[in-house]
């Protein structure tokens, strides 16, 4: 995986598919201490001890549709590549966290990547999914959280074409505001593919 948005896609979708109703998301830029951190913490079944010490090998996955499973082998791989990394725990019923370390400076780091798309498309595919995303930098901190979004938007649902464009917009505004690393695509169709396609 090329960029971080793509690994917290990943992870965020076995979240859900391991029964999660809220993610929480956040990245750390921390300059002072040459670190950036993902942390991504879920309230779903969690995993088995056992499992959960071999989820980074690449031939260990629940998945029935391909016998290997790489989100996590290759964080942790580009993580360690960066001069960071990775640490899972898990708990049984109660659910997992994931948190990713990488140096900020390092040459090897991958960048952010498109994080209001990653986001939108979060929301598109899990409309009720109570989702939390915070990124701070050294110029400010900025939060998002569903909860906040529908109470905005009344009845219209999540994954309405509007609501994900104005979440799109609203993201990216304040993460520019932060001043945070992020790619992001100034196409206003990419909103209705979500749902179209």
């Amino acid at each position: 995986m090329k960029d971080i948005s793509l690994h917290i896609l990943d992870i965020a979708e076995n979240s859900v598919t391991a029964g999660a109703q809220t993610v929480r998301i956040v990245i750390e830029e921390l300059p002072g201490q040459d670190l950036y951190r993902l942390v991504i913490e879920d309230d779903g079944k969690g995993m088995e001890p056992d499992f959960a010490a071999k989820v980074t090998d690449p031939w260990v996955t629940t998945r029935t549709t391909r016998r290997f499973g790489l989100g996590l082998p290759l964080l942790r791989q580009n993580c360690e590549l960066a001069g960071g990394s990775l640490d899972i725990d898990s708990k049984e019923g109660k659910g997992t966290r994931v948190t990713a370390e990488f140096r900020l400076s390092h040459i090897d780091r991958p960048p952010a990547g498109d994080i209001p798309a990653t986001l939108r498309l979060l929301l598109a595919a899990n409309p009720d999914l109570h989702l939390v995303y915070e990124h701070r930098s050294a110029n400010g901190t900025f939060v998002f959280d569903t909860r906040q979004i529908k109470e905005f938007i009344g009845d219209l649902p999540l994954n309405h074409p509007e609501v994900l464009r104005m979440c799109s917009t609203y993201i990216n505004e304040n993460l520019l505001q932060i001043g945070a690393e992020c790619q992001t695509k100034n196409d206003s169709k990419l909103a209705e593919n979500d749902i179209n396609h």
